[in-house]
């Protein structure tokens, strides 16, 4: 019996050492793996494996080039139509690129699809001399505003991505930099699922293909150079839930995209993890989704009027907040006219996805019901995005906030 026992312990033991040995056998296979999936919402880890080793960012870079873009617009340093000068520096920068050439210009509505289908390294130059004045203070600017972001790990030396020792990032950073992309510019995400653009008569097709051929998956970035391997960082939502995953170093493209797309079926697959309150999950603080704002309710003495009062429409939304606070005053019976009547416009666009993604991201900060409608226009069809069955002033604060956050809108009836 103590034979037995020993064989067993030692068949134990050799069972643990096998499994070790195979860990180190696929670390020395491949050294540069990196991976992370996130609840978007609630920033919970729903799996990582290597996630705090340092890695290169390879084109993942662009993501915080764009954050920094995108940042400056809602600061209104930028506009789309901002149109930026070409260096001989940036127009110096190797493949991939649009061919740019010194003392061209650039608008930024061109540059965020180059960056994003393309992943233009001429372009990411181009935005950082315009926002840092050169590359090298614009990588100072980028990692002081990752260490803000909480990517503790991450430093960057230059926009694109091109390989540089010092560049150095993890898939957990990684992962906290697609979230607060998505989180603190929605109203540009829709920009991440373009899957081609034209530049002076080229047309350039996006190279991530997970947005086409995966169930859910619609945004981010893919990015490579020879010491990094296949990068990829993606987003999908299924059945009301939306994930983020990060996956670095894959071998080859398609290898790294099926590795993804399986760790993607395999979190949907199973059910939110219910805990008890003694549980606490591993949480990425300064991810979770920004707070639904409730329904307006009028005041109860309020009565409707039949006829409405002329001019109200050119009351500006301050002066309109303000009679919100006085119910005693008769102009705001007129929010009562036609209840549930009045809609938020988001705008219009050449594909259905497009505009169902800009409407779920404007349902993010205010309520409403999305609808994405056909419309015909110059025999061409297009499609509204919009939040309706709002009551005149719920429409016009709802309009109001999203403005707040650097989103379009118009309110209509």
């Amino acid at each position: 019996m103590f034979v037995m026992k020993r064989a067993g312990k030692v068949g134990f033991l050799a069972l643990i050492v096998l499994l070790l040995l195979s860990l180190i056998t696929q670390a020395q296979a491949n050294p540069r793996y990196a991976s992370i999936v996130i609840d978007a919402d609630t920033g919970e880890v729903l799996h990582e494996s290597r996630a705090n080793a340092s890695r290169y960012p390879a084109s993942l870079t662009k993501m915080m080039t764009l954050y920094m873009l995108f940042e400056a617009m809602k600061q209104r340093r930028m506009t789309l139509h901002t149109r930026m000068l070409v260096s001989t520096h940036s127009a110096s920068m190797p493949q991939t690129n649009i061919g740019l050439l010194p003392g061209d210009t650039i608008s930024v509505r061109k540059a965020i699809p180059a960056l994003i289908v393309r992943s233009a390294n001429d372009v990411a130059a181009v935005v950082a001399e315009a926002l840092g004045g050169t590359e090298s203070n614009f990588g100072r600017l980028m990692t002081d505003k990752a260490r803000k972001l909480g990517m503790n790990s991450t430093t960057f030396r230059n926009a694109s991505g091109l390989p540089n020792s010092a560049q150095k990032t993890t898939a957990k950073d990684m992962v906290i930099l697609s979230a607060r992309l998505m989180k603190d510019f929605p109203q540009h995400y829709h920009y991440f699922s373009t899957q081609s653009f034209q530049y002076k008569g080229v047309t350039y097709n996006s190279h991530n293909r997970m947005i086409r051929n995966t169930e859910g998956v619609d945004g981010l970035k893919t990015g490579y150079i020879r010491a990094s391997g296949f990068n990829v960082a993606t987003s999908a939502k299924r059945g009301g839930r939306r994930v983020i995953a990060v996956v670095m170093g894959g071998k080859t493209a398609g290898s790294r995209d099926r590795h993804i797309a399986n760790l993607l079926d395999r979190t949907f697959s199973k059910p939110p993890t219910i805990r008890s309150a003694s549980v606490t999950p591993n949480v990425i603080p300064g991810i979770g989704a920004p707070v639904p704002v409730p329904k307006f309710k009028p005041p109860s003495n309020l009565k409707p009027v039949s006829k409405p009062i002329p001019l109200l429409e050119k009351l500006p939304d301050q002066a309109m907040m303000q009679l919100i606070t006085h119910p005693d005053t008769r102009i705001i019976e007129v929010a009562m006219v036609d209840d549930n009547s009045w809609a938020v416009q988001i705008g219009t666009y050449l594909e259905h996805n497009r505009a169902q993604a800009q409407a779920e991201v404007a349902n993010r900060w205010v309520a409403g019901e999305m609808v994405v409608t056909e419309v015909d226009v110059s025999n061409r069809k297009l499609f509204r995005a919009r939040l309706e069955g709002l009551q005149e002033i719920e429409a016009r604060t709802a309009c109001k906030r999203l403005a707040r956050q650097g989103m379009e809108c118009l309110v209509v009836r």
